[in-house]
């Protein structure tokens, strides 16, 4: 059913239109690791495709990712990284921050992102670039605080990382725990410094 006003969605509790602003690349599911790999990009491509089925493409606002340039990159990623890194692209994360800045969109998706395990100088658990941290940052040049709630299996460490010891971003992890990769995420580890000051 399509709704009035075009890419939104039906009314929240407060009575207002939902404008929702949904980021993918066509190309991002040509990838493949081969068998048995846990990085399955064409999980992207078959997200994308069930939106289209079931018809919600149609209440979104469809954009392609721009390349994120060095300096976009650089605002978390240290320079030797970034060089190392030179055509890599977090852009669809930093371009749905962006919208939601503006009041372009009330909820943005970016089904190629959440690159959570990336740190500011080196790669992990397949992660390159943090496209997390680098979305947040973003927000930040408009938002006082942001609330990061992370549901992958797997412990969201860089950004952790990046937010450890400030009071803007609160970073909320459910993942498995123990001898899991990255074996980090302990009920125990609330921050440093005014990390820890919960207001």
């Amino acid at each position: 059913m399509e709704s009035e006003g075009g890419a939104s969605l039906p009314s929240g509790p407060d009575a207002k239109k939902r404008r929702v602003t949904y980021f993918y690349e066509p190309t991002v599911g040509d990838y493949y690791y081969g068998q048995g790999h846990p990085m399955k990009p064409h999980r992207i491509r078959m997200a994308h495709n069930l939106i289209v089925h079931y018809g919600l493409h149609r209440r979104m606002e469809i954009n392609r990712p721009f390349p994120a340039g060095p300096n976009d990159i650089r605002r978390f990623h240290s320079d030797d990284y970034v060089d190392f890194l030179a055509s890599a692209s977090a852009g669809g994360s930093i371009g749905a921050a962006v919208k939601l800045n503006r009041q372009d969109a009330d909820i943005a998706l970016n089904w190629a992102g959440g690159l959570h395990h990336a740190k500011k100088s080196e790669a992990s658990g397949f992660c390159y670039v943090n496209d997390i941290v680098l979305g947040i940052l973003e927000l930040l040049k408009v938002h006082k605080r942001v609330l990061y709630v992370d549901i992958d299996v797997h412990h969201g460490d860089g950004v952790e990382e990046a937010f450890y010891t400030t009071d803007r971003v609160m970073t909320v992890s459910f993942h498995k725990f123990g001898d899991f990769f990255p074996g980090t995420g302990h009920i125990k580890d609330v921050g440093q410094g005014l990390g820890r000051i919960m207001r």
